[in-house]
């Protein structure tokens, strides 16, 4: 913590030589220092910048957005001195395209969804078997919906329960393991796959009625139709499956509630965070905070965090 100390100056003293007044950030900066020392951290973080950014209540977003432009510039500059330092990405509280808001789906919605995808009619009865088998994959695993449609019989290792994710977006590829009763549910849908297609027209793990690989336009139709079946979609004016749940909001379902979890738990979500990035295929960290922002139950626990690390330092 002396280091960051010592540097501040150094560093209010070069921004000001560089034509900046500078007066407000110095201040919020040796605020923030003061942050840290109470974390008992040495060096910063992007946790922990996001966490004491966010810390005032009932302000405007591009606030907490200015507080954590403070930190970055000073952290990239300090960065250069202490390697440990992390610059906080610019995608974090940073203005952008107005993303969707994530539906987060309960279990029962879950149950419900599969309940439904059972009855979905075909001359195989392999098409309620897939897509069944692919809504509890993406609750499972929050694996992107083309990733999984993707997978070819090959990717996916039923003995070990891995699935090996190839040059998906981002030109990326990872591995993934599910647990033993995803392995265990997988090895059930390609046996009676099997059994209801013996013949192989196509290397794709999950199969359509007609023995081909499921289409992504088609997946989400489909989804879309099962979606209004249960009342999470109405119909409106000219959209046949009017607005509502998607099968990307899976992905965002299990990221979520892998981070309620982490923080309930008091886990230290900054350091398990970059775990969480590889595994759902992010390329940056600040695609894995976002849900910090979106998700108002993950916001308002990182902010209880915040007071009761406040209240524990007091003490």
């Amino acid at each position: 913590m002396n280091g960051l100390r010592d540097a501040l100056p150094q560093y209010v003293a070069l921004r000001r030589a560089l034509g900046t007044k500078l007066q407000e950030p110095a201040r919020t900066l040796e605020h923030f220092l003061d942050f840290l020392e109470r974390e008992g951290s040495e060096f910063i973080t992007s946790e922990l910048a996001l966490r004491w950014a966010i810390e005032p209540q009932g302000v405007q977003r591009a606030t907490w957005a200015r507080r954590l432009g403070m930190v970055r510039r000073f952290a990239a500059w300090f960065s250069t001195i202490d390697t440990r330092t992390e610059v906080p990405p610019h995608r974090l509280l940073a203005p952008r395209r107005k993303r969707n808001k994530p539906h987060i789906f309960t279990d029962q919605e879950v149950e419900r969804l599969m309940a439904e995808a059972t009855r979905l009619s075909s001359s195989t009865g392999l098409r309620a078997l897939t897509y069944t088998t692919l809504i509890g994959l993406l609750t499972a695993t929050g694996l992107r919906p083309g990733e999984a449609l993707a997978l070819d019989r090959s990717d996916v290792d039923l003995e070990t329960g891995i699935l090996a994710i190839r040059q998906t977006k981002f030109g990326k590829s990872r591995f993934v393991p599910v647990s033993d009763s995803t392995r265990v549910a997988l090895q059930e849908y390609a046996k009676q796959r099997d059994a209801l297609r013996r013949s192989r027209g196509t290397d794709a793990f999950l199969v359509s009625d007609r023995g081909a690989r499921v289409e992504g336009c088609t997946a989400r139709r489909t989804f879309a139709r099962i979606s209004c079946s249960i009342g999470l979609r109405t119909t409106a004016g000219n959209r046949r499956f009017g607005r509502g749940p998607r099968l990307q909001d899976f992905r965002h379902c299990f990221a979520t509630r892998k981070l309620i979890e982490w923080y309930r738990a008091g886990v230290d979500v900054g350091r398990e965070m970059p775990k969480l990035t590889t595994y759902l295929g992010h390329v940056d960290v600040a695609h894995t905070y976002w849900y910090l922002e979106a998700v108002p139950e993950l916001l308002q626990l990182a902010t209880d965090r915040v007071g009761g690390h406040q209240t524990g330092g007091g003490q």
